[in-house]
C-alpha cells in the first residue's frame, strides 16, 4: 500500500503526495533544533519558517534572572524532538500512537488509522481484551510503514477532576514511551491524545504531552532516537509551535523567557501533577543515646529491668511518626478559619447580602481557580449567554484602553444560569485583562430586576483573579441609583476596597462620552430613552422648584 519516495518528491518537512500513500522518513521531517531554519506544512511554502514564539518583549530578560530553569537547555534531548503536520501513520518510524477508547474499536480510534493499516489491525485489537484509561497496549502495524502501533486511552475531562484527568493523560504518554523501550524500539510518532468528545482542552493537553515527554527523555535519551509530535490542524500546530520552546528551549534566551511563561505546576520528575495531601511526610528517626542495661545484672535479669517512662521514650519518640505538615491539621486550621470568618458575617447573610464568609484565597489558589474555569469555558458552547448581550466588547476609551460593556437591565436573574454566565464572563474578559482596561456599566432601568448579591460578586472577583483587579482602570456607571451606591459602598467595605474604589458615577451620556467616545460604544436604545426620561424629569423638578 505504501511505497518509499525520494526526498526530491517531497518538500523539506515530509509532506505526503496528493494520493496520501507515500512513506515519509525521519530525515524528511524537521527536527525541533532545526525548525528555526526551515519546516514544511500542508498548503504552505516549503521554505516557510517557524515564527519565533518567544520574541523579545520589554522586560522579559529581567524576570528570569536569578531563577533556576525547570527545563534547562539540553541539546541531546532537543535533537530527538520533531514536529510534523500530518498523520503519524504516514511516517516510517518504529511505532505510532493510536488514541482510542477502552474497547479499542475502529470507530473510536484515530481517524484514518484502520483504513491505512488494513483489517488485520482491528482483528488483533479484538484479541487484546480492551485497555484501561491511562494505559497502553501494542500491536503489529500491518500495512503501515511503522513497525508497531501503540494504543492508548485518553481520559474524559471535567473541571472538577482536573488533576485526575491531567495525571491520566500524562500516564498515557508515559505508558506509550515505556512500551517503546520495553520492545526495544527507538522512534515514535504521536498525535494529540485527546478527543473533542472527551472535552479535554487543547492547550492544557499540549502542556501535559510536552512535559511528560521531556521528563521521560531526560532519563531514556540514550535508548531513543526520535519523538515526533504530529498535528493535523492549524490550531494544534500553532499551540505546539508556541509551547515547544518552554519545555525544549534551544538556547539560553528561550530558557530565560520560559521562566516567565511556564505554568506554576509543571509536575514531578515524571511530569505528573504533585498533590501535597498524598505525599508521605515522615521525619527520619532521631539519633539518641540509648542507655544500656546495668552491666552488673545477670543476663537472665536484663529483661526484668524496670523500664522508666524516660527509658521507653527513647524507643517511642513521637518525632518518628510526626508529619512535617499534616494535611489533616492543615484542613482543620482552614476549617477553623472559615468558621471564624463565617461567624463574623452572619449579619451579612441576614441582610440578604450573600455569603461573605471564608478566608481570602491565596495567589496560587486564585490562579488555579481561574485556570479551571477558563479551561471549562473554552470547551463549552456559550452562545445562548452571548445572545443575551449582558456582557460584550466595546471599542477603546479616550486613552486607548479596551472597554468591556455590561448592561444591567439584560441581567435577568430568574432565567439565567449563573454558573454558565460566570464561565462566559471569564472567557470574554481573558483577552483584555492582560493589560489595563475599562468597564462601562449601564445601570439604566436595571433596578427593575433582581441583581446578584455581594457574595456572588465576591466569588466572581476571586475567579477573575488578581490580574483583573490590578489592570482594571475604572468602572464607569451610567445612571446610578441610591441603592446601587449603597451596594458599591458595601462592596468597598466588605469585599475589596481597591477594586470598588475605581467606580466612577456618571449621570448623563454626555458625561460618559468624555471618558469613552460615542463611536466606541454600542448602546442599547432603551439607554437613550432612559437618559432622555431622566433629563426631562430633572427639567420638571427644576421648574417646580422655581415655581
Amino acid at each position: 500500500m505504501y511505497r518509499p519516495v525520494s526526498t526530491s518528491s517531497i518538500p523539506r518537512g515530509g509532506l505526503p503526495n496528493d494520493n496520501g500513500d507515500s512513506v515519509v522518513t525521519l530525515d524528511q521531517v524537521p527536527r525541533w533544533i532545526d525548525a528555526e531554519h526551515s519546516v514544511g506544512y500542508d498548503n504552505e511554502d516549503s521554505t516557510s519558517y517557524f515564527p519565533d514564539p518567544l520574541a523579545s518583549q520589554p522586560g522579559a530578560d529581567s524576570g528570569g534572572s536569578g531563577s533556576v530553569s525547570r527545563f534547562p537547555v539540553d541539546h541531546e534531548v532537543n535533537s530527538r524532538i520533531y514536529l510534523w503536520r500530518g498523520n503519524p501513520w504516514n511516517l516510517e518510524v518504529d511505532a505510532v500512537v493510536n488514541s482510542t477508547n477502552e474497547v479499542l474499536d475502529e470507530a473510536h480510534s484515530s481517524p484514518g488509522l484502520h483504513a491505512a493499516a488494513g483489517p488485520g489491525l482491528a482483528e488483533e485489537c479484538a484479541t487484546l481484551g480492551g485497555c484501561r484509561t491511562g494505559m497502553a497496549k501494542i500491536t503489529n502495524a500491518y500495512d503501515l510503514p511503522a513497525r508497531k502501533v501503540i494504543h492508548t486511552v485518553g481520559p474524559k475531562y471535567a473541571v472538577k477532576y482536573h488533576t485526575a484527568a491531567e495525571n491520566a493523560l500524562s500516564h498515557c504518554y508515559r505508558s506509550c514511551l515505556e512500551l517503546l523501550i520495553e520492545y526495544g524500539l527507538q522512534s515514535i510518532a504521536t498525535g494529540c491524545i485527546y478527543t473533542e468528545a472527551k472535552n479535554y482542552p487543547r492547550e492544557p493537553a499540549a502542556h501535559v504531552a510536552m512535559r511528560t515527554v521531556r521528563r521521560f527523555l531526560e532519563k531514556q535519551k540514550d535508548n531513543m532516537t526520535a519523538v515526533v509530535f504530529c498535528t493535523t490542524n492549524t490550531t494544534d500546530t500553532e499551540i505546539y509551535k508556541r509551547l515547544l520552546p518552554l519545555y525544549f528551549p534551544r538556547d539560553k534566551h528561550e530558557e530565560e523567557v520560559a521562566l516567565l511563561k511556564l505554568p506554576a505546576d509543571v509536575g514531578d520528575e515524571n511530569g505528573e501533577t504533585v498533590i501535597d495531601e498524598r505525599k508521605i511526610r515522615i521525619k527520619p528517626l532521631p539519633k539518641k543515646n540509648i542507655p544500656k542495661p546495668p552491666v552488673d545484672l545477670p543476663v537472665s535479669d536484663v529483661g526484668l529491668v524496670r523500664r522508666t517512662s524516660s527509658y521507653l521514650d527513647t524507643f517511642l519518640d513521637p518525632a518518628f511518626m510526626s508529619l512535617i505538615k499534616d494535611p489533616d491539621e492543615r484542613r482543620l486550621e482552614q476549617w477553623e478559619k472559615t468558621v471564624q470568618a463565617q461567624r463574623g458575617w452572619n449579619v451579612a447573610k441576614l441582610l440578604g447580602l450573600g455569603d461573605l464568609g471564608g478566608p481570602p484565597l491565596s495567589a496560587a489558589e486564585e490562579y488555579s481557580l481561574h485556570s479551571r474555569y477558563l479551561s471549562k469555558a473554552n470547551s463549552l458552547n456559550l452562545s445562548e449567554i452571548a445572545e443575551m448581550k449582558i456582557v460584550y466588547r466595546g471599542g477603546v476609551d479616550s486613552e486607548g484602553r479596551p472597554v468591556m460593556v455590561v448592561v444591567g437591565a439584560h441581567f435577568l436573574l430568574r432565567c439565567l444560569d449563573l454558573e454558565r454566565f460566570v464561565l462566559y464572563v471569564v472567557k470574554e474578559f481573558e483577552p483584555i485583562i492582560q493589560k489595563p482596561y475599562t468597564i462601562v456599566y449601564f445601570h439604566s432601568a436595571a433596578s427593575l430586576h433582581l441583581q446578584p448579591d455581594m457574595g456572588w460578586m465576591r466569588r466572581l472577583q476571586e475567579i477573575l483573579g488578581r490580574k483583573h483587579q490590578h489592570n482594571l482602570h475604572a468602572i464607569y456607571v451610567l445612571h446610578p441609583t441610591l441603592g446601587l451606591k449603597v451596594a458599591v459602598f458595601g462592596l468597598q467595605l466588605l469585599v475589596d476596597t481597591a477594586v470598588w474604589k475605581k467606580v466612577v458615577y456618571v449621570d448623563r451620556l454626555l458625561q460618559l462620552f468624555r471618558y469613552v467616545p460615542r463611536e466606541q460604544l454600542t448602546i442599547p436604545d432603551f439607554v437613550f430613552q432612559f437618559s432622555l426620561y431622566v433629563f426631562m424629569w430633572e427639567i420638571v423638578l427644576v421648574h417646580n422648584l422655581i415655581a
